[in-house]
């Protein structure tokens, strides 16, 4: 058994080539090998998002505070709220991040696969997550 106790890993800045706007990043577990799960509590101040990307084995976000957008390629802007739980699937180009106007913070939890669990592409852009 292994406790990591909270606060006992320091927030990171999102950083610029990921994401648009004022985020922040809570690692929470990454798992040893053989395991390949690892998790974050990510908050997104208003108006902040997520680049579009991939996760090679999918991933699942859990909403747990505020109103927030993720929208999958070819598909319409979606609004989530707390306790929404989304899943992308492996390979499904997508972007997540808060309303323009409420913050929004999930948990974020994915697998790598050959030690990657996400691939970075272009910046959503102002129009586009307009909608």
């Amino acid at each position: 058994m292994k406790i990591t106790r909270a606060g006992a890993t320091a927030s990171d800045k999102g950083p610029d080539d990921y994401f648009t706007g004022a985020v922040r990043l809570d690692k929470l577990f990454a798992a040893e090998a053989p395991g390949r799960v690892q998790g974050a509590s990510v908050t997104f101040e208003p108006g902040a998002r997520t680049a579009w990307h991939t996760h090679p084995l999918g991933q699942t976000i859990i909403v747990t505070s505020g109103l927030g957008r993720a929208q999958r390629e070819g598909g319409p802007i979606e609004e989530i709220r707390p306790g929404d739980v989304v899943w992308f699937e492996p390979g499904e180009k997508h972007w997540h991040g808060a309303s323009p106007d409420v913050a929004m913070t999930h948990l974020a939890i994915q697998e790598a696969l050959d030690g990657v669990a996400v691939v970075w592409l272009e910046h959503v852009s102002d129009a586009d997550y307009a909608g």
